[in-house]
């Protein structure tokens, strides 16, 4: 996955052209480290579980990026998505680098005491990263809520001195930010909103959505407002169809009952919703699941990337042949970050702000973000995706050529 994502990075690089030093600085990730969490289980035997933290790039700031539990976690999926927040970050202008963490563990198969042990021991293996001026983790797969706070603490005691700052997506009690747990889908529709001239989604467009967790309940339920029309959604154990679009309320809270989406209506297989007919597919589940193979089969006009990764570097040339326009990660689903951003703020300066005041400064920073991504696609006369590393790379060669690329050490101008 790693060598495969740095395939868009030497695209966007052919475009606009980049000093080799500034590739040869962001090939590589400056840091990773890798190592065996022993975890005592209640029966009383010892599981030891891989863990991983990846940190790219610092040259813009402090390193950032979630933590996943997930059987799946491995070094090059770190690596990968460290990559990812490296251009995220940039992107949307944040004065941060990207990281990536990790514990390869199934959640579903501990118990509460067990997944207590696992994220105390994922913070004391990797405490000499931790900190809110080099490495800022935050919740990602499967450690949100309760696993952040048990993290804020154990970092906390183990450096002898409250550290709100050093982990974001906290729970409000600990420190956390208002609009932590709906920015990601708040994010994605506010870009949304902003494409959609020239995604030609006016309303009435149908919207299908693979994966429907939180930041996909909260992305659907705005896009429904405006005027879309939901019509199939899914998660890992079921879908939901309806093309005269779903009662978003009702799935809810039959979500919330049941733990799936599957049962609510219609005969949709979980399988067959990447290639359902719909306007807008929405792909807001794992990595990968749009290959070359599902590129050819898809029956939408537009991808909006709610997942890190869902679509892979050799559906690119794909999706761009068929004339199907991806929205990618990289600042779909960035506003996750901007608003970690402001939560990192709100704890280094003791100043916590309303809902609607987050809410402005993310709404602010994203339109700006997708004006500016508009703005590289057009004058370039290329996609989104292009547009968006483009983006990404000139903020990144700035920060690196500020400290002198070979030509400056030669003496060219």
């Amino acid at each position: 996955m790693f060598n495969a994502i740095k395939e868009r990075l030497e695209r966007a690089a052919a475009i606009v052209g980049v000093h080799p030093d500034v590739m040869e600085v962001l090939r590589w990730p400056k840091e990773t480290l890798a190592v065996s969490l022993p975890v005592r289980m209640d029966d009383g035997s010892i599981r030891p579980l891989k863990a991983f933290r990846c940190r790219h790039s610092e040259v813009r700031g402090p390193t950032k990026g979630g933590i996943r539990f997930h059987p799946s976690v491995n070094i090059d999926e770190m690596m990968a998505l460290a990559f990812w927040m490296t251009m995220k970050t940039a992107v949307v202008d944040l004065p941060y680098g990207g990281a990536k963490g990790g514990v390869a563990v199934d959640t579903k198969a501990l118990s509460p005491t067990e997944l207590e042990r696992v994220s105390r021991a994922y913070v004391r293996a990797f405490a000499e990263m931790i900190d809110e001026h080099r490495d800022i983790p935050a919740p990602d797969m499967y450690t949100g809520g309760i696993v952040i706070a048990w993290m804020t603490e154990e970092i906390a005691t183990l450096k002898r001195r409250p550290m709100p700052a050093a982990i974001t997506g906290k729970p409000l009690q600990l420190g956390g930010s208002l609009g932590r747990d709906t920015a990601t889908g708040d994010g994605a529709f506010i870009c949304l909103e902003a494409l959609r001239e020239r995604l030609g989604l006016g309303d009435g467009a149908t919207v299908a959505i693979q994966g429907y967790g939180n930041a996909a309940r909260v992305f659907a339920e705005r896009a429904a407002a405006a005027g879309l029309k939901v019509i199939a959604v899914s998660d890992s154990s079921g879908a939901a169809h309806d093309p005269a679009g779903l009662d978003l309320a009702a799935l809810g809270r039959h979500k919330d009952e049941t733990g799936t989406v599957g049962s609510f209506t219609g005969d949709l297989d979980p399988d067959d919703l990447l290639t359902t007919k719909c306007d807008l597919l929405v792909p807001a589940a794992l990595d990968g699941v749009i290959d070359a193979a599902v590129a050819c089969e898809l029956q939408c006009r537009t991808i909006l990337e709610i997942a890190n990764g869902p679509v892979t570097a050799d559906a690119d040339s794909i999706l761009v042949e068929r004339g199907i326009e991806a929205v990618p990660d990289i600042l779909a689903n960035a506003g996750g970050v901007a608003v970690s951003y402001l939560e990192w703020v709100q704890n280094k300066t003791g100043d916590y702000w309303p809902a609607d005041e987050i809410e402005r400064r993310l709404s602010q920073r994203m339109q700006a973000s997708t004006e500016a991504v508009l703005a590289k696609a057009e004058t370039y006369d290329t996609n989104l995706r292009n547009a968006a590393y483009i983006l990404a790379l000139g903020r990144l060669c700035d920060a690196i050529s500020a400290t002198g690329t070979q030509t400056y050490y030669n003496g060219e101008s």
